[in-house]
Protein backbone atom coordinates (compact mmCIF):
# COMPACT_ATOMS: atom_id res chain seq x y z
CA UNK A 1 0.00 0.00 0.00
CA UNK A 2 2.69 2.11 0.67
CA UNK A 3 4.95 1.34 -2.13
CA UNK A 4 1.73 2.51 -4.53
CA UNK A 5 1.01 5.86 -2.33
CA UNK A 6 4.70 6.83 -3.13
CA UNK A 7 4.68 5.98 -7.16
CA UNK A 8 1.39 7.66 -7.21
CA UNK A 9 2.81 10.45 -5.70
CA UNK A 10 6.00 10.89 -7.87
CA UNK A 11 4.12 10.16 -10.64
CA UNK A 12 2.03 13.37 -10.13
CA UNK A 13 2.27 16.62 -12.30
CA UNK A 14 2.63 18.17 -9.61
CA UNK A 15 5.26 16.07 -8.13
CA UNK A 16 8.60 18.39 -9.56
CA UNK A 17 6.78 21.77 -8.67
CA UNK A 18 6.20 20.56 -5.06
CA UNK A 19 10.08 18.90 -4.50
CA UNK A 20 8.17 15.45 -3.47
CA UNK A 21 11.47 13.54 -4.94
CA UNK A 22 13.85 15.34 -3.09
CA UNK A 23 11.81 15.19 -0.09
CA UNK A 24 11.27 11.45 -0.56
CA UNK A 25 15.21 10.83 -1.36
CA UNK A 26 16.35 12.78 2.00
CA UNK A 27 13.01 10.85 3.96
CA UNK A 28 15.01 7.82 2.37
CA UNK A 29 18.56 8.94 3.20
CA UNK A 30 17.50 9.62 6.74
CA UNK A 31 15.35 6.40 7.57
CA UNK A 32 18.37 4.42 6.60
CA UNK A 33 21.07 6.20 8.34
CA UNK A 34 18.66 5.84 11.63
CA UNK A 35 17.30 2.54 10.81
CA UNK A 36 17.56 1.20 14.34
CA UNK A 37 16.09 3.65 16.02
CA UNK A 38 13.08 4.46 13.19
CA UNK A 39 11.96 1.15 12.24
CA UNK A 40 11.13 0.41 15.97
CA UNK A 41 8.10 2.64 15.26
CA UNK A 42 7.06 1.77 11.92
CA UNK A 43 7.79 2.46 8.27
CA UNK A 44 4.24 3.63 7.46
CA UNK A 45 4.51 6.08 10.97
CA UNK A 46 7.40 7.16 10.02
CA UNK A 47 7.32 8.16 6.73
CA UNK A 48 3.97 10.13 7.57
CA UNK A 49 5.73 11.54 10.61
CA UNK A 50 8.29 13.07 8.11
CA UNK A 51 5.93 14.71 5.55
CA UNK A 52 3.93 16.03 8.34
CA UNK A 53 6.63 18.02 9.59
CA UNK A 54 7.89 19.05 5.97
CA UNK A 55 4.14 20.19 5.57
CA UNK A 56 4.31 22.46 8.67
CA UNK A 57 7.76 23.73 8.34
CA UNK A 58 9.40 22.21 11.09
CA UNK A 59 11.84 19.88 9.12
CA UNK A 60 14.06 22.56 8.85
CA UNK A 61 15.52 22.91 12.30
CA UNK A 62 19.11 21.41 12.90
CA UNK A 63 19.78 20.51 9.64
CA UNK A 64 22.39 21.16 7.00
CA UNK A 65 23.04 24.66 5.22
CA UNK A 66 22.13 22.68 2.28
CA UNK A 67 19.37 21.28 2.73
CA UNK A 68 17.85 24.56 4.35
CA UNK A 69 18.56 26.31 1.20
CA UNK A 70 18.04 22.99 -1.38
CA UNK A 71 14.07 24.38 -2.04
CA UNK A 72 12.23 27.68 -1.81
CA UNK A 73 9.57 25.73 1.07
CA UNK A 74 13.05 25.00 3.01
CA UNK A 75 13.90 28.83 2.57
CA UNK A 76 10.23 30.24 3.72
CA UNK A 77 10.42 27.17 6.62
CA UNK A 78 13.83 27.97 7.65
CA UNK A 79 12.62 32.12 7.86
CA UNK A 80 9.44 31.30 9.77
CA UNK A 81 11.73 29.07 12.20
CA UNK A 82 14.33 32.22 13.01
CA UNK A 83 11.11 34.27 13.26
CA UNK A 84 9.19 32.20 15.87
CA UNK A 85 12.75 30.78 17.86
CA UNK A 86 13.98 34.76 18.46
CA UNK A 87 11.22 36.46 19.06
CA UNK A 88 11.63 37.67 21.88
CA UNK A 89 14.64 39.55 20.75
CA UNK A 90 12.06 42.14 19.04
CA UNK A 91 9.71 42.12 22.26
CA UNK A 92 12.58 42.65 24.69
CA UNK A 93 14.24 45.64 22.76
CA UNK A 94 17.73 44.76 22.47
CA UNK A 95 20.23 45.40 19.41
CA UNK A 96 22.55 42.97 18.14
CA UNK A 97 25.33 42.99 16.17
CA UNK A 98 25.77 41.11 12.83
CA UNK A 99 28.14 38.42 14.68
CA UNK A 100 25.55 38.02 17.48
CA UNK A 101 23.07 37.19 14.39
CA UNK A 102 25.21 35.19 13.29
CA UNK A 103 25.72 32.99 16.16
CA UNK A 104 21.78 32.56 16.35
CA UNK A 105 21.63 31.14 12.80
CA UNK A 106 23.95 28.77 13.88
CA UNK A 107 22.14 27.82 16.39
CA UNK A 108 19.46 26.11 14.58
CA UNK A 109 21.72 25.22 11.55
CA UNK A 110 25.30 24.68 12.80
CA UNK A 111 26.76 25.36 9.38
CA UNK A 112 25.27 28.60 8.16
CA UNK A 113 27.97 30.20 6.69
CA UNK A 114 28.65 34.07 7.84
CA UNK A 115 28.78 35.32 4.52
CA UNK A 116 25.05 35.09 4.56
CA UNK A 117 24.63 37.04 7.48
CA UNK A 118 26.86 39.53 6.15
CA UNK A 119 25.40 40.60 3.62
CA UNK A 120 21.65 40.53 4.41
CA UNK A 121 23.48 43.21 7.50
CA UNK A 122 24.69 44.97 4.37
CA UNK A 123 21.28 45.69 3.57
CA UNK A 124 20.40 47.17 6.70
CA UNK A 125 23.88 49.10 7.32
CA UNK A 126 24.17 50.08 3.66
CA UNK A 127 27.83 52.35 3.72
CA UNK A 128 27.78 52.23 7.82
CA UNK A 129 30.17 50.16 9.79
CA UNK A 130 29.57 46.45 9.98
CA UNK A 131 29.70 46.44 13.64
CA UNK A 132 26.26 48.64 14.33
CA UNK A 133 23.99 47.32 16.08
CA UNK A 134 20.45 45.91 14.13
CA UNK A 135 17.22 45.54 15.27
CA UNK A 136 15.60 42.32 15.02
CA UNK A 137 12.92 43.38 12.58
CA UNK A 138 15.34 45.23 10.21
CA UNK A 139 18.09 42.27 10.15
CA UNK A 140 15.05 39.83 9.63
CA UNK A 141 13.21 41.31 6.95
CA UNK A 142 16.68 41.85 5.23
CA UNK A 143 18.04 38.36 6.52
CA UNK A 144 14.68 37.32 4.15
CA UNK A 145 15.18 38.69 1.01
CA UNK A 146 18.83 37.75 1.14
CA UNK A 147 18.00 34.08 1.66
CA UNK A 148 15.22 33.72 -0.20
CA UNK A 149 16.07 35.81 -3.20
CA UNK A 150 20.21 34.91 -3.01
CA UNK A 151 20.66 33.98 -6.51
CA UNK A 152 18.24 36.56 -7.86
CA UNK A 153 20.53 39.29 -5.73
CA UNK A 154 23.67 37.53 -6.94
CA UNK A 155 22.65 38.45 -11.01
CA UNK A 156 21.05 41.58 -10.55
CA UNK A 157 24.14 42.54 -8.53
CA UNK A 158 26.52 41.75 -11.97
CA UNK A 159 23.89 43.68 -13.90
CA UNK A 160 23.76 46.86 -12.01
CA UNK A 161 27.66 46.63 -12.20
CA UNK A 162 27.48 46.54 -16.06
CA UNK A 163 24.97 49.55 -16.33
CA UNK A 164 27.07 51.78 -13.80
CA UNK A 165 30.60 51.48 -15.26
CA UNK A 166 28.20 52.82 -18.66
CA UNK A 167 27.87 49.35 -20.80
CA UNK A 168 24.72 49.87 -23.14
CA UNK A 169 21.47 48.08 -21.72
CA UNK A 170 21.39 45.91 -25.56
CA UNK A 171 25.47 45.20 -24.25
CA UNK A 172 24.61 44.22 -20.71
CA UNK A 173 24.90 40.39 -20.73
CA UNK A 174 22.17 39.28 -18.07
CA UNK A 175 23.60 36.33 -16.09
CA UNK A 176 22.05 33.48 -14.36
CA UNK A 177 24.32 33.01 -11.53
CA UNK A 178 27.48 35.14 -10.54
CA UNK A 179 29.82 34.94 -7.45
CA UNK A 180 28.43 36.20 -4.12
CA UNK A 181 32.19 38.16 -4.03
CA UNK A 182 30.30 40.84 -6.11
CA UNK A 183 27.88 42.29 -3.55
CA UNK A 184 30.75 43.75 -1.65
CA UNK A 185 31.77 45.33 -4.86
CA UNK A 186 28.64 46.65 -5.45
CA UNK A 187 28.69 48.95 -2.28
CA UNK A 188 31.99 50.29 -3.04
CA UNK A 189 30.81 51.42 -6.47
CA UNK A 190 27.51 53.00 -4.88
CA UNK A 191 29.75 55.11 -2.77
CA UNK A 192 31.42 56.79 -6.25
CA UNK A 193 28.32 57.24 -7.81
CA UNK A 194 25.64 58.12 -5.44
CA UNK A 195 22.76 58.44 -7.77
CA UNK A 196 22.89 55.19 -9.46
CA UNK A 197 21.41 54.05 -12.29
CA UNK A 198 18.73 54.69 -14.63
CA UNK A 199 15.38 53.21 -13.29
CA UNK A 200 13.54 52.18 -16.25
CA UNK A 201 16.80 50.62 -17.96
CA UNK A 202 17.67 48.71 -14.94
CA UNK A 203 14.28 47.30 -14.61
CA UNK A 204 13.99 46.51 -18.49
CA UNK A 205 16.94 44.42 -17.81
CA UNK A 206 15.83 42.76 -14.65
CA UNK A 207 12.64 41.94 -16.55
CA UNK A 208 14.56 40.37 -19.36
CA UNK A 209 16.64 38.20 -16.50
CA UNK A 210 13.00 36.96 -14.71
CA UNK A 211 12.06 35.55 -17.78
CA UNK A 212 14.45 32.94 -18.34
CA UNK A 213 15.33 32.77 -14.37
CA UNK A 214 15.14 29.24 -13.00
CA UNK A 215 15.54 30.69 -9.26
CA UNK A 216 12.75 32.62 -7.15
CA UNK A 217 12.86 35.98 -7.88
CA UNK A 218 10.40 38.41 -6.76
CA UNK A 219 7.02 39.19 -9.08
CA UNK A 220 7.99 41.49 -11.78
CA UNK A 221 4.88 43.35 -10.95
CA UNK A 222 6.39 44.04 -7.94
CA UNK A 223 9.48 45.05 -8.87
CA UNK A 224 8.27 47.23 -11.50
CA UNK A 225 6.52 49.39 -8.61
CA UNK A 226 9.80 49.94 -6.65
CA UNK A 227 10.80 50.69 -9.80
CA UNK A 228 8.03 53.64 -10.83
CA UNK A 229 9.17 55.44 -7.45
CA UNK A 230 12.46 56.88 -8.34
CA UNK A 231 14.00 57.89 -12.16
CA UNK A 232 17.34 56.25 -10.62
CA UNK A 233 17.98 53.91 -8.41
CA UNK A 234 21.22 52.15 -5.90
CA UNK A 235 21.64 48.53 -5.94
CA UNK A 236 21.09 48.75 -2.00
CA UNK A 237 17.89 51.43 -2.48
CA UNK A 238 16.60 48.54 -4.23
CA UNK A 239 17.03 46.07 -2.33
CA UNK A 240 15.65 47.90 0.49
CA UNK A 241 12.38 48.71 -1.41
CA UNK A 242 12.32 45.29 -2.30
CA UNK A 243 12.91 44.80 1.85
CA UNK A 244 10.08 46.82 2.35
CA UNK A 245 7.18 45.31 -0.13
CA UNK A 246 5.17 43.97 1.96
CA UNK A 247 3.69 42.44 -1.17
CA UNK A 248 7.13 40.21 -1.75
CA UNK A 249 6.76 39.53 1.99
CA UNK A 250 2.86 37.76 1.54
CA UNK A 251 4.48 36.13 -1.70
CA UNK A 252 7.11 34.44 0.62
CA UNK A 253 4.52 33.61 3.20
CA UNK A 254 7.23 33.10 6.08
CA UNK A 255 6.60 36.46 8.02
CA UNK A 256 3.51 38.64 9.33
CA UNK A 257 3.56 42.06 7.83
CA UNK A 258 5.83 44.24 10.46
CA UNK A 259 3.17 45.55 12.18
CA UNK A 260 2.49 42.08 13.46
CA UNK A 261 5.75 40.98 13.71
CA UNK A 262 6.01 40.69 17.69
CA UNK A 263 2.52 39.01 17.99
CA UNK A 264 2.03 35.32 18.11
CA UNK A 265 -0.91 34.39 20.75
CA UNK A 266 0.03 30.52 19.95
CA UNK A 267 3.53 30.73 21.45
CA UNK A 268 2.65 33.05 23.82
CA UNK A 269 1.00 30.44 24.99
CA UNK A 270 2.99 28.17 25.19
CA UNK A 271 5.38 30.21 27.03
CA UNK A 272 3.15 30.93 29.43
CA UNK A 273 2.42 27.52 30.44
CA UNK A 274 5.90 26.42 30.68
CA UNK A 275 6.27 29.46 32.79
CA UNK A 276 3.32 28.54 34.74
CA UNK A 277 5.14 24.56 35.77
CA UNK A 278 8.15 26.39 36.19
CA UNK A 279 6.32 28.45 38.89
CA UNK A 280 4.53 25.49 40.87
CA UNK A 281 7.31 23.07 40.59
CA UNK A 282 9.07 22.65 44.35
CA UNK A 283 12.43 23.31 43.00
CA UNK A 284 10.50 27.16 42.70
CA UNK A 285 10.44 27.70 46.14
CA UNK A 286 13.16 28.96 47.34
CA UNK A 287 14.64 31.92 49.68
CA UNK A 288 14.49 34.51 46.78
CA UNK A 289 10.77 34.09 46.73
CA UNK A 290 9.69 36.85 48.04
CA UNK A 291 5.53 38.51 48.04
CA UNK A 292 4.99 40.82 45.49
CA UNK A 293 8.16 40.68 43.48
CA UNK A 294 8.16 38.60 40.48
CA UNK A 295 11.66 37.58 38.47
CA UNK A 296 11.07 38.21 35.14
CA UNK A 297 11.44 35.07 32.65
CA UNK A 298 15.17 34.92 30.95
CA UNK A 299 14.36 32.01 28.48
CA UNK A 300 11.65 30.25 27.59
CA UNK A 301 12.47 27.12 25.40
CA UNK A 302 9.05 25.17 24.82
CA UNK A 303 10.04 22.23 23.01
CA UNK A 304 7.97 19.63 20.59
CA UNK A 305 9.09 16.48 18.32
CA UNK A 306 10.81 17.19 15.22
CA UNK A 307 9.36 14.71 12.41
CA UNK A 308 10.80 11.46 13.61
CA UNK A 309 12.96 12.95 16.34
CA UNK A 310 12.18 16.08 17.77
CA UNK A 311 10.92 19.57 16.86
CA UNK A 312 11.90 22.45 18.51
CA UNK A 313 10.16 25.81 18.63
CA UNK A 314 12.46 28.41 21.53
CA UNK A 315 12.53 32.00 22.36
CA UNK A 316 14.96 33.48 23.41
CA UNK A 317 14.66 37.28 24.62
CA UNK A 318 16.57 40.28 23.45
CA UNK A 319 15.31 42.68 20.76
CA UNK A 320 14.47 46.25 19.37
CA UNK A 321 12.44 48.47 17.81
CA UNK A 322 14.45 50.58 15.58
CA UNK A 323 18.12 49.89 14.03
CA UNK A 324 20.98 51.76 15.53
CA UNK A 325 23.60 53.13 13.35
CA UNK A 326 24.78 55.49 15.00
CA UNK A 327 27.04 52.86 17.44
CA UNK A 328 30.15 51.38 16.25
Amino acid sequence: MLKNSLQLLTLSPLAAETNVLFYLNDAVTQLLEHKEEYTQFGIVRYFAEYFSSVKNGNHVLFREFGYIKATAHNRASFIRVLWRCFRQIGKNGDLLAMLEYSSLLQLLCPDFPVEMVQHAARIVLMDDAMDCLMSFSDFLFSFQIQFYFEEFLESIAAIYQDLLSGKSPNTVIVPTSTSVEQLPQVATEETEAQEGVDSSVFGECIEVLCERFKHNHPSTSAIREVLELTQRVTFYGFVMALVRHEGINQDIGALPNKSELLIDPEMDQEVEKLIAQIAISPTSNSSSSVPGHKEPPRKASPRKSLHHRKRIEMESDGSTEETDSSEN
